[in-house]
C-alpha cells in the first residue's frame, strides 16, 4: 500500500510537471535573435532556442528574447535571467544585466534611399527598472476613492510589465549583458524565464563565454555627438533650472553607457569674464572633475569663444579666452585629447576665409592646439581661400570620403574623423565623382538596417579614420514616439539626429535608449578590439579581418552574421598574441 502511494504521488508529480511545461511551450514560444536583427509583431518567427553569448571582460554584448504566442493571447507577467554561473562556482550576478521591453514606432513616410518600407519598427527600449528611482515602471491605472470623488491616475502609459501579446505575434525583449572588469575568463550559465498571468513558463537555457581580456572603461575611438539643448523643449523646462541639469545628467549617463562621449555640461565649465578670461569657480571644478572621471569621458571640446568677431572686432578678447581655456585644461591633465570646433560644414568661401582667420588665431595663441571643421580633405573650390594650415581634425561626410586625400592629411600630422546627416550622396567636385555618385554609404535612419550602425567604425579603421562625429542625438522630431521623423522642406529623415527617446511617456526624467544606439555601442566596441590587436603586434591581422567586411564606405557587409565571425577572429588573435 505504502509503495502503491509512493508510485502515486510520483506519477501525480510528473503529470503535473509534465502539464506545466506544455503549457508553457504550447502558449509561449521563445526564441534568440543577435542584437543586429528586427523582427515585425506579425513576422514568422524565426532564431535559435538558446542564448550564446561571447564577449570580452568590461564589454556589454545584447541579445534579444522574442516572445510569441502560438495558440492563444497570453499575458506575461514577468520576465527575468538568472545568474550566470561558472564551472568553478564564479558568478555574473543579474545585477549586471539589464532588460528591456521593445516599443514598436511606425515610419509613415520613407527616408530618401530607405532600405526598408514604411511600417512599424522595434527600437525604442523601454527598461524594465527605472534607472532613476531603481523601481519597476508602474502602469497607468485610474480610480476613485469614493463614488463622486475625483479621478486619481497613477503610473505611466508606456512600461514594461505586464503585457499582453495576441495568438500569432511578437514581442521582442531586449537584454544587455555587461560583463564585469574583474570576471574570470571562461564559461558561465545561466537561464532566461518568462512567466504569464496563468502562471506557466517559458525559459531558455543562456550560455556567455568570457574571453582573457578587457576593454578600458572609456572610448578610445574619438567622437562628437553634438548638444543637448533640445532637453528644454521636449521637457519644457528652463535651460538654466535645476531640472534641467537633473536631465542632462542623466542624459550624459545614457551616452556614456554605449561608450560615446557626452557634451560637458556648461554649469560646470569656468565662467567667462567680458574681457575673455576665466573665473574657475571651486565648486564647478570639482563637479567638473567628477563628471569626467565617473563617466569615463576621454575628448574635451573647447566651446568656441562667447564673442562675435573673434578675429576681427574681438580678437584680444578670443586670444585671451583660447589661452586661459587652454591653460585650464592643461593643468588638470585634461589637454591631450581636447579640440577646438571652429566651424560646422563651411561651404562658402568667406566661410573659408573665416576658417583660416580662426585657425591662425588659435594657432598663433596655442599652436599645440587642434582645431576641427567638418569639411572633406578636399577643397570645395580651389579658388577659395587654402584652410589646410587652419585645420588639425577634418570631419568629412561619408559621400565625400577621399581615400587619397585622407591618407595625405594623415601624413602631414592632421586626424581625420567621419561624419553623417541625413542622406547627402558624392557632392560633383569629387574627385571620383562619376565613380561615386549613385552609391550609398550606411546611412543613419530607422528604415535601414540595424548593421547601418554598427559598420561606420570598421569603414572608419579601413581608412584609419580616428574619430565619429554626428549633429545631434536628441533633434526636434515630429512626434517622438508615434512619428520619430526630422523633417525638412517636407522630406523624412526616420530618427535621423535622434537617437535617445524622451522617457516622459515611461515617467523618466532621463533618455530611453534605442536598438540604433545599442548598435553603435557594439561598433565602438569592436573598435576597442582594434586597439589591443595592434598594440599586441596584430595590424597586419587587423587589416584583413576588416576588408572582409568593410572594403570602402559603399562596399560593405550588412549581414549581421560576418560580424559575429569577424569579431571573434579579432578575439582570436588577441588570445592567441596574448600567449606569446
Amino acid at each position: 500500500m505504502k509503495s502503491r502511494l509512493i508510485c502515486l504521488m510520483i506519477l501525480s508529480i510528473f503529470i503535473l510537471v509534465f502539464h506545466g511545461t506544455m503549457a508553457a511551450y504550447g502558449s509561449v514560444k521563445l526564441t534568440v535573435l543577435n542584437s543586429m536583427e528586427r523582427i515585425g509583431q506579425n513576422e514568422p518567427i524565426s532564431g535559435k532556442r538558446a542564448v550564446v553569448l561571447k564577449a570580452a571582460k568590461n564589454e556589454v554584448e545584447s541579445f534579444q528574447v522574442v516572445v510569441t504566442a502560438m495558440n492563444e493571447n497570453i499575458r506575461v507577467v514577468n520576465a527575468e535571467i538568472s545568474d550566470l554561473v561558472s564551472g568553478g562556482g564564479e558568478r555574473i550576478e543579474n545585477r549586471h544585466i539589464k532588460l528591456y521591453r521593445e516599443e514598436y514606432v511606425r515610419v509613415r513616410k520613407s527616408t530618401r534611399r530607405a532600405e526598408l518600407p514604411t511600417g512599424l519598427y522595434a527600437d525604442p527600449l523601454v527598461p524594465f527598472i527605472d534607472p532613476v528611482t531603481g523601481k519597476p515602471i508602474e502602469p497607468r491605472g485610474q480610480h476613485r476613492e469614493r463614488w463622486g470623488a475625483p479621478v486619481i491616475t497613477v503610473g505611466h502609459e508606456m512600461y514594461a510589465l505586464p503585457f499582453d501579446v495576441f495568438k500569432g505575434q511578437n514581442q521582442p525583449l531586449w537584454i544587455d549583458v555587461h560583463v564585469p572588469a574583474h570576471a574570470t575568463a571562461g564559461e558561465y550559465r545561466g537561464t532566461f524565464t518568462v512567466t504569464t498571468d496563468s502562471e506557466s513558463t517559458a525559459e531558455i537555457p543562456v550560455t556567455l563565454t568570457v574571453w582573457d581580456f578587457a576593454l578600458p572603461d572609456g572610448p578610445t575611438h574619438k567622437n562628437h555627438f553634438g548638444s543637448f539643448r533640445n532637453i528644454t523643449r521636449y521637457f519644457d523646462i528652463k535651460g538654466d533650472s535645476e531640472r534641467f541639469k537633473d536631465i542632462e545628467m542623466r542624459y550624459c549617463e545614457a551616452m556614456a553607457e554605449h561608450r560615446i562621449n557626452p557634451p560637458i555640461p556648461r554649469s560646470l565649465l569656468p565662467e567667462v569674464n567680458d574681457n575673455g578670461s576665466l573665473t574657475v569657480i571651486p565648486e564647478r571644478h570639482e563637479k567638473l572633475k567628477d563628471f569626467l572621471t565617473r563617466l569615463h569621458v576621454t575628448d574635451f571640446e573647447i566651446p568656441r569663444a562667447p564673442f562675435k568677431e573673434p578675429t576681427t572686432t574681438n580678437r584680444d578678447k578670443a586670444v585671451r579666452y583660447v589661452k586661459d581655456f587652454y591653460a585650464y585644461l592643461k593643468e588638470n591633465g585634461w589637454h591631450t585629447r581636447s579640440y577646438y570646433y571652429m566651424h560646422d560644414e563651411p561651404n562658402l568661401s568667406e566661410n573659408y576665409a573665416l576658417v583660416r582667420d580662426y585657425g591662425k588665431l588659435v594657432h598663433d595663441t596655442i599652436p599645440e592646439m587642434k582645431c576641427l571643421v567638418v569639411e572633406q580633405t578636399t577643397s570645395q573650390d580651389p579658388s577659395w581661400p587654402d584652410i589646410d594650415p587652419a585645420v588639425d581634425i577634418w570631419c568629412p561626410l561619408w559621400s565625400f570620403i577621399h581615400r587619397e586625400s585622407i591618407d595625405e592629411k594623415i601624413a602631414q600630422g592632421d586626424e581625420v574623423w567621419s561624419y553623417t546627416a541625413l542622406t547627402q550622396r558624392t557632392p560633383r567636385y569629387h574627385p571620383d565623382y562619376d565613380e561615386k555618385k549613385d552609391y550609398d554609404p550606411p546611412y543613419w535612419h530607422i528604415d535601414r538596417p540595424l548593421t547601418s550602425y554598427r559598420i561606420p567604425i570598421w569603414i572608419n579603421r579601413q581608412y584609419n579614420i580616428t574619430g565619429l562625429l554626428y549633429w545631434s542625438t536628441i533633434t526636434m522630431v515630429l512626434d517622438p514616439w508615434n512619428n520619430p521623423a526630422f523633417s525638412h522642406f517636407g522630406t523624412h529623415w526616420n530618427g535621423g539626429g535622434f537617437l535617445l527617446y524622451p522617457g516622459i511617456p515611461c515617467g523618466i526624467d532621463g533618455a530611453i535608449s534605442c536598438m540604433r544606439f545599442k548598435n553603435l555601442r557594439d561598433g565602438m566596441e569592436d573598435y576597442e578590439y582594434f586597439v589591443i590587436l595592434e598594440q599586441l603586434g596584430g595590424k597586419d591581422a587587423i587589416k584583413k579581418i576588416v576588408d572582409t567586411i568593410a572594403p570602402t564606405w559603399w562596399e560593405f557587409s550588412k549581414e549581421p552574421a560576418d560580424f559575429i565571425r569577424a569579431r571573434e577572429k579579432l578575439a582570436e588573435e588577441i588570445l592567441r598574441l596574448k600567449k606569446k
